[in-house]
């Protein structure tokens, strides 16, 4: 089925998802945590904590997701609050490359794609064990999460099950 007639995700019912396009990225919808109201000037959509789902939405790309995208790695920089010339620096390339992986001009060699998960991990408050996150990456299935889903549980943000 379409967004716009709705869909089943999991074992959810027949719901009217709401493509999330604000953060950037192009794969993530919300099955809650919305609310679609009308202005004098049209439709509006009013998200709840923002800053939660976009933390729900980092912890899934570097914890679930097989490959991250350029568009992925701009927005994981973005959540640490790093500029390209600082995240450059941390992976020891110029901010060029940097911004080069974020346009999809180039691909994101394995170690930066590595470090850019770790990072992360740390900036999140996570404890890292580079060999285990290495090994679980490796172990992803190449077509994991087409798509992003996600809900508002109790005010939580989680990946729609």
């Amino acid at each position: 089925m379409s967004a716009a007639t709705g869909w089943k995700y999991g074992n959810h019912a027949e719901r009217k998802p709401f493509h999330y396009t604000a953060s950037g990225l192009d794969d993530v919808y919300l099955l809650s945590g919305y609310e679609r109201y009308e202005t004098e000037y049209g439709g509006g959509i009013a998200i709840s904590d923002v800053d939660g789902l976009h933390v729900a939405i980092a912890r899934n790309i570097v914890l679930h997701k097989k490959a991250i995208n350029g568009k992925e790695i701009r927005f994981l920089r973005k959540q640490m609050k790093l500029s390209q010339e600082e995240l450059g620096d941390l992976m020891g390339v110029s901010s060029q490359s940097v911004a080069r992986w974020e346009k999809g001009e180039v691909d994101i060699p394995g170690p930066a794609e590595l470090s850019m998960r770790a990072f992360y991990i740390s900036h999140d408050g996570g404890k890292i064990d580079l060999v285990e996150l290495a090994k679980t990456v490796r172990a992803m299935a190449a077509d994991a999460a087409n798509r992003q889903v996600f809900e508002d549980t109790d005010g939580v943000w989680k990946l729609a099950a």
